[in-house]
């Protein structure tokens, strides 16, 4: 076997044990929640500005309690038991050529990122259980978004950190442009970008249409990061986007569960460490346009009813804006697919141009 074919291999093989490992965990994680009735006991009723959501509750308020939240835990639990799996394969094997070489845990490229993945799903899984069982038990419903952007930031604070002192990183590649130097303040430009992108976890809101988005956006950097040589990065992502699928399978309308924040939060912060790690963080708008352009909208929103006095869509996130025009939720769902897709084909050929 060849040192390309072994690498192809060595990338793309985790990924359908991921793939096998969600599709397994899922069905027995889904009658957990269903026995343990975790799902909202009411709907949303309130919106970002204040406001009563009224377009919200006529849109989905029988379907917040119409199945239960967390499905997010079969995507970061899969992905780190395939990572453990690969690695105790590679101790018992050493020698073997394939599955002993099938080891994608690196203190240099995989480190942060699955740390932030375990990170980010353990605060999101807090949060959700206090959605769930705060309201009736302590009176708290979920972690407020202070708190929470407060941890991502203190999250996002250490691994810019790690990377300008341990990884001796601090340029920013800028496509069909020179590298730019910025020291030290790479680590704000670090929260800065965290922040960003876990602010675009509000694009789960529709059975079926983050796990797609997500899915693409993963297989994007995990294509740079194979074209690179980084072969632990390309196995991770790959693994995530496996486990995604996996998920998906039950997400998929109507869905059987909803990702919710300890899996947006857990793919959101490990997606910025792994844009860093390829330094392809810039493309970060282009492959993930649609994650990008969500949270964006909402400013906008939000800055035209305070200023003007009147919305510019119906209702914020803009997938709520195409259903309540009378569009179905699947059709959106693949329309957003399409979507990242191609945004995530351009953005791996301006990483192959620039």
């Amino acid at each position: 076997m060849s040192p390309a074919e072994l690498n192809i291999i060595q990338v793309f093989l985790p990924a359908v044990f991921a793939f096998a490992a969600g599709l397994t965990f899922a069905p027995a994680w889904l009658d957990i929640l269903i026995k343990n009735k975790m799902w909202k006991k009411k709907p949303k009723n309130l919106a970002v500005s204040g406001e009563v959501a009224t377009v919200f509750q006529k849109l989905h308020g029988e379907k917040e309690s119409a199945a239960p939240r967390m499905g997010g835990v079969v995507i970061w639990a899969s992905t780190i038991t395939v990572a453990l799996l690969m690695w105790t394969l590679s101790q018992i094997l050493p020698n073997q050529e394939l599955l002993g070489n099938l080891d994608f845990i690196s203190r240099s490229e995989t480190w942060i990122p699955l740390f932030t993945l375990l990170f980010g799903g353990t605060i999101g899984l807090i949060d959700d259980l206090l959605e769930v069982r705060g309201s009736s038990v302590i009176g708290v419903e979920g972690l407020s978004l202070k708190k929470r952007l407060l941890l991502v930031s203190a999250m996002a604070a250490g691994c810019g950190w790690w990377f300008y002192e341990k990884l001796e990183i601090s340029t920013i590649a800028i496509p069909f442009a020179n590298s730019v130097d910025i020291g030290p303040f790479i680590i704000l430009f670090f929260i800065l970008v965290m922040i960003g992108t876990y602010s675009g976890g509000i694009i789960d809101g529709i059975d079926g249409l983050s796990g797609g988005v997500f899915t693409s956006i993963f297989g994007a950097y995990g294509l740079i990061a194979f074209l690179q040589d980084q072969f632990s990065i390309a196995a991770l992502c790959f693994v995530i986007s496996g486990s995604i699928m996996a998920f998906l399978w039950f997400n998929l309308p109507p869905a059987k569960y909803y990702m919710t924040e300890t899996g947006t939060m857990s793919l959101t912060l490990t997606l910025a460490v792994i844009a860093f790690l390829t330094d392809k963080v810039l493309l970060l708008v282009i492959i993930a346009m649609p994650l990008a352009i969500t949270p964006v909208l909402n400013i906008v929103q939000l800055l035209s009813k305070k200023y003007r006095g009147k919305k510019i869509f119906q209702i914020t996130p803009i997938h709520h804006h195409f259903e309540a025009k009378g569009f179905p939720g699947y059709q959106i769902a693949m329309k957003y697919w399409i979507v990242s897709i191609i945004c995530a084909l351009s953005g791996v050929v301006i990483a192959l141009l620039g």
